[in-house]
């Protein structure tokens, strides 16, 4: 049976693509799960089209990442915190704090998320922090944190 993917289905494909998987499996698991629909005439060039409009969003989207990490990479971003003695703080800067920071040093609207930050900052000084703008563009930031 021919459908449509509606969303990203591992070792299938990607949302819009159109794939033939047995009838069972597209009955069973995919239609009912909302994850294809079945291909018609009309629904393959609709797909086609989603195809297309997807692909300009993602190749603006990519330019737009690829502007914020080319400003935020020679960038410094500082982050105030109350920390004791030997350097530890007495809480902790996540990530939450990091994306913050970002929008107001940078101007550049971060979601927190994006952070590749295992674990909370627990010490002053400086580290540097992985962020995935985009699934092809990752930009390393460093963050200093001082004492408050």
């Amino acid at each position: 049976m021919r459908v449509i993917l509606r969303d990203t289905v591992d070792g299938l494909g990607r949302k819009g693509d159109i794939c033939v998987v047995a009838d069972g499996y597209a009955r069973n698991f995919l239609v009912p799960r909302g994850l294809a629909i079945k291909a018609t005439e009309g629904s393959a060039i609709q797909a086609e089209a989603m195809r297309r409009a997807a692909a300009l969003r993602s190749a603006a989207d990519r330019a737009d990442a690829e502007t914020i990490a080319s400003a935020l990479a020679p960038m410094v971003i500082t982050i105030k915190a109350k920390a004791g003695e030997g350097g530890r703080l007495f809480g902790s800067v996540s990530a939450a704090d990091i994306a913050d920071a970002i929008g107001e040093q940078a101007g550049a609207v971060i979601d927190r998320r994006t952070l590749a930050l295992d674990s909370p900052l627990k010490e002053l000084g400086r580290h540097e922090i992985t962020i995935r703008l985009h699934s092809d563009v990752e930009a390393t930031v460093a963050v200093e944190v001082v004492a408050d």
